[in-house]
């Protein structure tokens, strides 16, 4: 059964495929359009790549899953009169977007099948007229993503984010085979919204120090660590955890909240702004999880939403909780939720013993479309590049040991935020400048080093490695301690806190990736390279061979890497 999922949010517009239990392909609407968190709308664009990567057309989907999000107004029912006044709309090239979520709520019905047009969807998009369309609960698919990639007998599935489906939060414990929904479930979605998200109150500390909302969380992460949280102690009085874990705020309305946290922000130095949010974040959500887990005890956590993408709030949820084993899924943001949705059909087609029963571990989030076999091509293209000789693991750390900063590109682009040796900047660990000299070059402003990837035989002798944070850390989701002996040696992955945010690779999954690493090592004796996304400020992760050769040439890096050779701009 082919399964297409399909989140449409006003950002992270995402597609994944489906072959019953196995995800095929999984790519972002930014990808594709290179417009950074794209979305609004249906993603056709990633919708034809997922299909396309799978050999398949439209009409061969037989379950289409949607998000409860935006959508042309033209497919949701309503009188006559307003159904010419889209149409209209359309025609003019002026379509307006509705929330379905919000169209739900304005009519009171839970069941989205009755106010969508499911048949003027099949047909526009080209669908057969069997194809069966199904919805997605925001929070449900962020929590399955989670746990589905797992071995586990009992977890507890904590998922947040600013807001999806009108919720903000939700708890769910895995026990006895049974998924119990404690909080945030579909009986919110009809509910007046309440005003208790941290994952906006982030955000707006993120606009409040300047940056954009939904993007630039993560500089306030790293600035965290250079700051004291001196406004900490007024924020976080506005929120309370009860017994149950749940969540509440003393604020009227988000716009209160923002107006809170801007008077908070105005004559404190960034750092400190960001200290405080963070210690807000961490401290908060800490207290509720302890609460959940002092009713409901287990050994295990499945992490999933934006909020997730704080690495740091991730690793103190690993260990003061003392779980056996903490996962965070790798699209933590809302493309995640295109993997979650095909597996909430599949639970609810199937039953909750079959579907655990299909569970695995995840192996590796290179889902997007393979143009290894085109970039050797473009990049011998006339002029601007040259090949140099020797073979290209060699070459290439050659190279990086003389300071140089280069990228690998091969095989299938990574799913989700971050780069994991497909599409990554590789340099090495050693040189304490190559952080602002890189970052100068890609036009980026962070306050975090640059991540390390370390091979999974060496990561505990660098890194505080434990059966709890190792599976996670396969994917970058989490911060770890350096180990004291090794910080002077490597200090571009460490930041001043003392921890980096590892990768931990295994040659089967990436072998170029892992061999350039395994040379590099033995030529250095450092055991890490730097991994930093390859793209530059405010644009998506490099997708297109012509898109690496145009950085290469643009000078945002030395040299690129691929199997077929390493590459160097030259004059024309």
């Amino acid at each position: 059964m082919i399964i297409l999922s399909l989140h449409t949010g006003y950002h992270d517009g995402t597609a994944s495929l489906f072959d019953g239990y196995d995800l095929l392909a999984a790519v972002q609407l930014e990808r594709l359009t290179r417009k950074k968190g794209d979305g609004g709308g249906i993603p056709e664009a990633a919708l034809d790549e997922v299909l396309a990567i799978a050999g398949l057309s439209r009409d061969q989907v037989d379950v289409v899953v949607l998000s409860r999000a935006s959508f042309p107004a033209r497919y949701f029912k309503g009188s006559a009169v307003k159904r010419a006044e889209y149409a209209l709309h359309k025609l003019v090239g002026h379509e307006k977007l509705r929330d379905m979520c919000s169209q739900m709520q304005k009519t009171g019905e839970g069941d989205p099948g009755r106010i969508f047009r499911e048949d003027l969807f099949r047909r526009e998009y080209g669908f057969r007229p069997d194809t069966v369309v199904a919805y997605s609960n925001h929070h449900l698919a962020h929590a399955l993503s989670a746990l589905f990639y797992t071995d586990w007998d009992d977890a507890l599935l904590y998922t947040a984010d600013g807001c999806g489906d009108n919720v903000h939060y939700s708890h769910r414990i895995l026990k006895n085979g049974t998924l119990t929904c404690l909080f945030g479930g579909e009986d919110q979605t009809l509910k007046p919204r309440r005003v208790d998200s941290l994952g906006l109150a982030y955000g707006f500390a993120t606009q409040a120090l300047g940056y954009r909302m939904n993007r630039h969380e993560g500089k306030l992460t790293g600035l965290a660590a250079f700051g004291e949280p001196v406004r900490a102690a007024e924020l976080v009085r506005r929120f309370t955890v009860d017994d149950t874990g749940v969540i509440s705020s003393d604020f009227a309305s988000d716009g209160a909240m923002r107006d809170e946290i801007f008077r908070l922000a105005r004559g404190v130095e960034p750092a400190d702004m960001a200290a405080s949010v963070q210690k807000v974040l961490e401290d908060t959500v800490l207290a509720s999880v302890r609460a959940i887990l002092k009713t409901h005890p287990v050994r295990h956590i499945g992490l999933a939403g934006g909020v997730f993408a704080n690495v740091r709030l991730n690793r103190l949820l690993c260990e003061a909780t003392g779980t056996d084993e903490t996962f965070v899924f790798p699209g933590m943001g809302d493309e995640g939720i295109t993997v979650g949705g095909a597996l909430q059909y599949l639970m609810e087609r199937d039953g909750m013993a079959a579907w655990l029963g299909r569970r695995r571990r995840l192996e590796t989030v290179y889902l997007g479309r393979d143009h290894g076999p085109d970039i050797d091509a473009v990049m011998a293209a006339t002029g601007g590049v040259s090949k140099l000789p020797g073979e290209p693991v060699e070459t290439a750390v050659g190279l990086i040991a003389e300071g140089k900063a280069g990228a690998i590109y091969q095989g299938r682009m990574e799913f989700g935020p971050r780069a994991l040796g497909a599409r990554s900047i590789l340099a090495s660990p050693a040189d304490a400048g190559i952080n602002a000299s890189l970052n100068d070059r890609l036009q980026r402003t962070e306050f975090m080093p640059f991540a390390p990837y370390v091979l999974e035989e060496d990561a505990a002798d660098i890194f505080e490695i434990s059966s709890a944070n190792r599976y996670t850390a396969g994917f970058m989701t989490i911060t770890t301690a350096v180990k004291p002996e090794w910080r002077d040696r490597i200090p571009a992955v460490v930041h001043v806190d003392g921890t980096a945010r590892p990768q931990i690779v295994r040659r089967d999954e990436n072998p170029l990736y892992a061999d350039i690493l395994t040379a590099f090592k033995r030529r250095t004796g450092l055991p890490v390279l730097v991994n930093t996304s390859f793209n530059a400020h405010e644009e998506p992760i490099i997708n297109t061979p012509a898109e690496c050769r145009r950085a290469l040439i643009d000078d945002r890096v030395d040299f690129v890497v691929t199997q077929g050779g390493v590459y160097v701009a030259s004059p024309d």
